[in-house]
């Protein structure tokens, strides 16, 4: 049963990953936005969300 769960889990991981890739898409285009008003607050904001996304995606990526 433990085993069963656990894929599971990774099926339900490799399912978000195109979901997570369209959100450091949008958060790219949002950091782009941001360097061309020169927007400093949203442009850490940005950084802040895309590192976040970077170790989602690695962390499923490596399961």
């Amino acid at each position: 049963m433990k085993y069963v769960i656990e894929a599971l889990r990774r099926q339900e991981a490799k399912e978000k990953l195109p979901v997570i890739r369209m959100e450091i898409d949008y958060e790219l285009v949002t950091l782009h936005d941001a360097l061309q008003v020169d927007d400093k607050v949203e442009i850490i904001k940005s950084k802040e969300r895309l590192e976040q996304l970077r170790l989602q995606l690695l962390r499923i990526e490596n399961e």
